[in-house]
């Protein structure tokens, strides 16, 4: 894509969802804003509060927006596996629910996508430090260690792999075999867009966290499972099963041909860290 499509609708904006009755509306608002927006996918992932309701209210006044619920409560990877499937966008990027990400920062993310130099892009909130909520010590310890764990196995020079604004070439991100749980997407996408070989560029962001309190999900176990999916993912994944159908990148075409896999039922496929509810 280059700099004389920037005036494109060409964004796909995938939201996953659980029990952010308080968010979502204002959430959608500002990502209604955002300039090339094509298409807003809100997945619910079969959320117990006032969530569903407002999603629908949402649909009946937006026309760009999708909404689709699951059944059972999968976890994000799972809702991100039905949004990236129902998107269109020459770029799909996601956007949490919640507040912690501005919407008004996706537009320099995606710029090196709209400019013809990255497969991929990063906002990370370690590169630059810009406006960030002061939270939990072992938190960014947590994000550190992960990330230079990755690091090791993808040989890739990243500041945050688990950071939450994450934007792709529609193609890359619908092509990409996706086989993990829980919060296990952030891990599983790092690691096979780097075996694929893809232009991956990171840009700094702001970030306003949650407490616990305030509806923070993710929890130790999530990280205890990020070190394994580091593992899986990176040594014991080919580049042949992480991907549905060859990919064309900047300037070349691999060949990466999995065996075609049949979609899941929404919110039905995807398995649950141990037996606890898998929380976004």
């Amino acid at each position: 894509m280059s700099a004389r499509e920037n005036n494109c609708e060409c964004l796909s904006v995938v939201i996953p969802a659980y029990n952010e009755e308080a968010t979502l509306a204002a959430i959608v608002s500002k990502v209604l804003a955002v300039p090339h927006l094509l298409e807003i996918v809100i997945v619910d992932d079969c959320s117990s509060d006032r969530t569903p309701d407002i999603a629908r209210e949402l649909v009946a006044a937006h026309p760009q927006i999708r909404y689709e619920r699951h059944t059972k409560n999968g976890g994000k990877t799972a809702a991100l596996i039905t949004g990236f499937a129902l998107t269109k966008g020459d770029i799909v990027i996601v956007q949490d629910a919640d507040l912690e990400y501005d919407p008004e920062e996706i537009p320099a993310v995606i710029q090196p996508i709209l400019d013809g130099h990255a497969d991929v892009v990063y906002g990370s909130r370690f590169m630059v430090r810009k406006a960030s909520r002061v939270l939990y010590f072992y938190h960014y310890v947590a994000n550190k260690c992960i990330t230079f764990f990755s690091n090791m196995l993808t040989n890739l020079n990243m500041t945050d792999v688990e950071t939450g604004y994450k934007a792709f070439r529609g193609e890359i991100i619908r092509k990409m075999v996706i086989g993990s749980s829980g919060f296990g997407v952030e891990i599983e996408v790092t690691a096979k867009i780097a075996k694929l070989g893809c232009a991956v560029f990171e840009t700094p962001i702001s970030y306003y966290g949650r407490t616990y309190e305030e509806g923070k999900k993710i929890g130790m176990l999530d990280g205890l499972a990020a070190l394994w999916y580091i593992l899986r993912f990176n040594l014991f994944t080919s580049l042949d099963t992480s991907f549905t159908a060859p990919v064309k990148l900047k300037g070349k075409t691999i060949n990466a041909p999995a065996t075609t896999l049949k979609p899941a039922p929404a919110g039905a496929a995807n398995r649950t860290l141990g037996n606890r509810p898998s929380e976004m």
